[in-house]
């Protein structure tokens, strides 16, 4: 989704309701090389339904991570999602790109229930509409400043300055991209499925078809099984966690029930855009977050859609040194780094 010319390196900052993940990667002809990877737990409450709370914790585990891995990159990309962004589809008449930055601002009022004064918004030109060729597909992203400010203060406390400003879903795309070779014309989902939300994206050639985010993840799981077996939160934690390896068929089942939730809400999204596009059907589905780890989740998806699943490894083609990156410890943590590996392709300066 993004090229790049030779432009300053940034550190991928992923701020997630329950850890921080941070990578830092290394361009070289064409190749990436990841420099440091971490990821580390937030406080409880810390992040609640997108809004920082407690923004002096954050800034300190932010600080910790990047003093224990030795990084010294200042400039930071993070991203948004969820309640915390609004993100519309929208048609306009064609026009060159200066003419829709003087224009946007008019034209984006009726999408966006807040004050045009209060957000920070940004766009991308996608396509010529296939209904009316005078008009054309145009991606509208907004966020409300305060928002923005909040993480521009926390990284400011944290001693770094916040550079880019992402969305979890096209940061994901980005990481999708930058590993996986397809074909061009393929339709593809991608679903990053953390704890407290899920971004559904559905991309052709590179462009995003459909996206939307839905409240829901892998705490719903937890949730669940407190609820249902009379577990404290970290008991069921511990066993949404651990039962692969065991034979606690209570939790599996609790397990299995909520699969059938966050799947049957997929499928919803998933049909809704077929509903609607005049595009090509989704031919494959990739998944990656926390909860894409969840016991048997990703053949759920498979079985509830008719689709192929699988999870996205954001790690596929990186270079790395298995001197200083155990390959284990990798692939265990790589369902939940696809958003700050996206991150950390972008550069400062990028749109």
């Amino acid at each position: 989704m993004f090229f790049f010319t030779k432009k300053k390196e940034v550190l991928g900052v992923d701020i997630g309701s329950s850890s921080i993940k941070v990578v830092q990667l290394k361009e070289s002809k064409g190749d990436f090389q990841m420099l440091n990877v971490g990821i580390c737990p937030l406080p409880a409450e810390a992040i609640v339904d997108n809004t920082l709370m407690d923004s002096s914790a954050i800034s300190a585990v932010i600080v910790n991570l990047v003093s224990s891995l030795g990084i010294k990159v200042k400039d930071v990309a993070c991203s948004i999602s969820g309640n915390s962004v609004i993100i519309r589809k929208i048609v306009l008449p064609t026009m060159g790109q200066e003419d829709l930055e003087d224009q946007i601002s008019w034209e984006a009022e009726q999408y966006i229930p807040f004050d045009i004064n209060d957000v920070n918004m940004d766009f991308q030109i996608l396509s010529s509409d296939s209904n009316d060729p005078s008009k054309m597909n145009v991606l509208l992203v907004a966020s409300k400043k305060d928002i923005i400010n909040d993480y521009v203060a926390v990284f400011s406390e944290a001693g770094l300055q916040l550079s880019v400003v992402d969305v979890d879903s096209f940061a994901v795309q980005n990481a999708f991209e930058m590993n996986y070779d397809f074909k061009a014309g393929d339709i593809i989902a991608l679903l990053n499925i953390g704890a407290s939300v899920m971004n559904i994206n559905v991309i052709k050639d590179g462009v995003t078809l459909f996206t939307r985010d839905v409240q829901m993840g892998g705490n719903l799981y937890t949730e669940e099984i407190q609820k249902q077996l009379g577990l404290s939160g970290p008991e069921a934690e511990s066993g949404k966690l651990l039962v692969h390896e065991s034979d606690n068929v209570a939790i599996k089942d609790v397990i299995e029930r909520v699969n059938d939730v966050l799947t049957l809400e997929i499928r919803r999204s998933l049909d809704f855009y077929n509903s609607t596009a005049s595009e090509e059907r989704i031919s494959r589905v990739y998944v990656s977050g926390g909860c894409s780890k969840v016991y048997n989740l990703l053949p759920a998806i498979s079985k509830k859609t008719g689709l192929v699943v699988e999870g996205l490894n954001p790690f596929n083609k990186l270079k790395y040194n298995e001197k200083e990156f155990d390959p284990e410890y990798l692939q265990e943590i790589a369902p939940l780094m696809a958003v700050p590996v996206g991150l950390a392709l972008r550069r400062v300066g990028d749109k």
